[in-house]
């Protein structure tokens, strides 16, 4: 990933909705959203194995962001029954957080194929390698691909 062109935006690590993860305690997902989706993006073309199932959600407040030409866009996935199928859009992105940088992707599931749980769009969702020692409230940075991602 590091040759891409990166361009830096800073954020806040803040509390999601923590269906992703499954950690929700109403959640109808108990393992979790991003562990179920994970088998139907691998069949697509995108391996999360290694990442942490589970999002890091990211306030760029003031900034907003739009996925203009995302690395992967999955449309109608069916990875519930639950629900009718979403839409999702995938950028590589890397988290800098205490002197090291952690390959991630942004995550994005559609808002108008999505049932719940929206975020700000000053909220970046995203799938990272693991981090130690991360936490609610932490400052962090992105770098993301300006091709694929506009942060206004």
């Amino acid at each position: 990933m590091s040759d891409r062109p990166w361009q830096k935006v800073n954020g806040i690590v803040e509390h999601g909705h923590q269906v992703a993860s499954g950690s929700a305690l109403n959640s109808p997902y108990p393992a979790g959203t991003i562990e179920m989706q994970m088998p139907f993006f691998q069949a697509l073309g995108l391996d999360l194995s290694g990442y942490f199932p589970g999002t890091i959600n990211v306030s760029i407040s003031p900034h907003t962001f739009q996925l203009i030409n995302p690395e992967f866009t999955f449309r109608q996935v069916e990875w519930t029954d639950r629900h009718p199928p979403e839409n999702f859009s995938f950028s590589q992105c890397r988290i800098l957080f205490q002197g090291s940088a952690y390959d991630s992707w942004i995550y994005y599931p559609h808002p108008e194929t999505k049932k719940r749980n929206f975020q700000a769009p000053s909220t970046l969702e995203i799938i990272s390698l693991l981090i130690p020692n991360i936490k609610f409230g932490d400052r962090v940075e992105i770098e993301y691909d300006p091709s694929q991602v506009c942060i206004a």
